[in-house]
């Protein structure tokens, strides 16, 4: 089996390690990104299987900018986003309309996202 790679992008360094530590165990290869700015810049270079962004986050604020930026570069990479804020009723947005394939909630559930990245990486 080829390891993937997965670009985390997010604010928070307890949740960058968190999510590294689950997906390092799956046998993904983890890339890291503090910002939206810096995440964009790592997409481009590290060209990842799947990305996983956050939806606040300082210099580009919005995961929506970063998911847009992303599909601009790439329509089919899956983009998931993690959130903290709650359902997607909460957040308000369409996800689709914003070129995310899912949603996932803070703090997440291990098992349920390497289930989600698996299903994601599997078409």
């Amino acid at each position: 089996m080829s390891e993937s790679r997965i670009l985390v992008i997010d604010d928070d360094p307890d949740i960058l390690e968190a999510l590294s530590i689950i997906l390092k165990s799956e046998n993904y290869i983890v890339i890291t990104a503090m910002d939206g700015q810096e995440g964009i810049a790592k997409f481009k270079s590290e060209k990842p299987d799947l990305v996983l962004c956050d939806m606040m986050m300082e210099r580009i604020d919005a995961g929506a900018k970063v998911a847009e930026s992303i599909r601009a570069e790439n329509k089919d990479i899956p983009i998931y986003l993690l959130s903290s804020i709650g359902s997607v009723t909460d957040i308000n947005i369409d996800i689709n309309d914003k070129g995310f394939n899912g949603v996932l909630q803070k703090p997440v559930d291990p098992s349920g996202l390497k289930a989600e990245i698996k299903k994601a990486l599997n078409k």
